[in-house]
């Protein structure tokens, strides 16, 4: 089927109730999984390829993406492609020609007033092409001058008030809010911050996103849709499901060569752990 906007299917989540699964993605293999776990789950999903995973693919954005492109056409469930984490603005100005319909623009290492100016300019520039944008604010729990807190550092914390003319004055159309959450945890040990939720949720317009929901433990993340997230971002938990099953593979097989074999079981082992996220994202049963 043709490519799904994102944010429709943000809406669409919000109207529910519930939150779309956002899945970043490095390789074919991680493509395949997730579209392959959202079909057989029955629900979209957004593909995500970040500004890193770029780089990984010596800075060339298309081949990614047309993989993409061609995995989401041939799905049997709505899946949207994003582009994640972007800080060039000239790999933003690719994005509408690569078929991505979102972006999330990452300013948040700049002090607030210059995160507000660019993340605007962004803003400003995609949706005059018809892309949906999210961001995220830096200067989290920085005050007074000192320099940028990362938006996933521990103990940053979105305040409502500054998110709420953060939105205000960008006009982004999703925020990415500091709950507790971090990048690249491969433990689900994260402590959320239910109560902030609510407040940014009562404060904002905007859909909510939770970045670093790998190290979110399920009935945490079940919580956290119940509390007004509506986009739930998934990296590292691909990862550790591939790695994992690619050294067992090949701890049993040490006389395998051939690289179908183990990717094809690590290919498996993410798209069962697509199925089961959004299974718990949906159900609202951890």
């Amino acid at each position: 089927m043709p490519l799904a906007p994102t944010g429709e299917l943000v809406t669409r989540a919000a109207a529910a109730r519930t939150a779309v699964a956002a899945f970043n993605v490095i390789t074919l293999e991680h493509i395949e999984a997730v579209v392959a776990g959202a079909e057989s789950a029955g629900s979209p999903v957004v593909l995500q390829v970040s500004e890193n995973a770029v780089k990984f693919r010596y800075g060339r954005l298309l081949p990614l993406a047309r993989a993409a492109v061609a995995a989401a056409e041939r799905a049997a469930v709505p899946v949207a492609l994003h582009l994640d984490h972007v800080q060039s603005d000239d790999l933003l100005r690719q994005a509408p020609d690569a078929g991505f319909s979102s972006v999330m623009y990452d300013a948040a290492r700049l002090p607030y007033t210059d995160n507000l100016a660019a993340t605007r300019a962004a803003a400003d520039w995609a949706h005059a092409r018809g892309l949906w944008i999210e961001a995220e604010l830096g200067e989290i729990g920085g005050k007074d001058g000192r320099p940028p807190l990362d938006a996933h550092a521990p103990g940053a914390r979105t305040d409502p008030s500054r998110a709420r003319d953060f939105v205000t004055g960008t006009g982004v159309d999703a925020l990415a809010v500091a709950i507790g959450s971090a990048h690249a945890m491969t433990t689900r040990t994260a402590v959320l911050d239910h109560a902030l939720l609510t407040r940014l949720s009562a404060a904002l317009a905007v859909p909510l996103v939770l970045h670093g929901s790998s190290g979110v433990p399920d009935g945490s993340l079940v919580a956290a849709v119940g509390g007004g997230i509506t986009k739930v971002n998934v990296g590292t938990a691909l990862n550790l499901a591939m790695t994992g099953a690619v050294r067992a593979f090949l701890a049993a097989h040490p006389e395998a060569v051939d690289s179908r074999k183990y990717l094809g079981v690590g290919r498996e082992a993410m798209a069962r752990e697509v199925g089961r996220i959004i299974g718990v994202l949906s159900s609202g049963t951890p």
